[in-house]
């Protein structure tokens, strides 16, 4: 099994709807409807050029706009997080199960690890952070990189994501894939079952999900 974070397993995306706020104004400006819903699921780099761009201020500094962020974000993770409906039953079925699990997340390794502080330390044998591979969603590294540690082929594997971004990593890696859309809707996509929350998630389904994945996934 493999889950992505934000939006996923926990209600995270409201807080970075903060953090990012906080900075479009500290820059004097408004981040747009559009390129919130850009930023979902995209990493740290991506997500501070669509947010300079929208501010037509492109002549920012990623790298410290990124450090703002990610300041910011630590300070309300610390106090905010909260699991989405269903995920916290599924992940403890998975567990149960002892299916290998990982978690898979643009996130980098600071912030998740005070995310596991909710989800769990327990709760995962390979945790995968967007810091910690060469290349984040939507490219098929993050989902690659989680099979190759748990030892268990991609196409074995199925993967929850939220956002366009992290269905597109997933599917381009060859995995089983259960999208259920939190902050932005999401378009109907060949071989992604969709679901509006992981309440109706279990394990029947999951495994269900499995025998419907082609053969011959993609590598990266």
């Amino acid at each position: 099994m493999l889950f992505d974070m934000d939006g996923t397993l926990v209600d995270s995306e409201r807080l970075w709807d903060v953090a990012l706020q906080e900075l479009a104004e500290s820059y004097g400006g408004t981040l747009s409807a559009d390129a919130r819903r850009a930023i979902v699921g995209t990493g740290m780099a991506d997500s501070m050029r669509i947010l300079h761009d929208d501010l037509r201020q492109p002549h920012r500094d990623p790298q410290a706009s990124a450090e703002w962020i990610n300041t910011r974000i630590l300070e309300l993770f610390r106090t905010g997080l909260q699991w989405r409906p269903g995920a916290l039953a599924l992940l403890g079925a998975v567990r149960e199960a002892r299916i290998p699990t990982a978690l898979v997340t643009s996130s980098g390794r600071a912030l998740v690890e005070i995310a596991l502080d909710t989800l769990g330390r327990d709760s995962f044998d390979v945790v995968v952070c967007g810091d910690e591979v060469d290349s984040t969603k939507p490219h098929p590294e993050p989902y690659l990189t989680a099979a190759r540690l748990l030892g268990v082929p991609i196409d074995e594997c199925v993967a929850i994501e939220d956002s366009a971004t992290g269905v597109a990593s997933a599917v381009a890696a060859g995995a089983a894939v259960l999208a259920v859309p939190a902050e932005v809707p999401l378009s109907p996509r060949d071989g992604v079952h969709q679901l509006e929350s992981l309440v109706a998630a279990d394990l029947d389904l999951l495994a269900a999900l499995l025998r419907r994945v082609p053969q011959g996934p993609s590598r990266a």
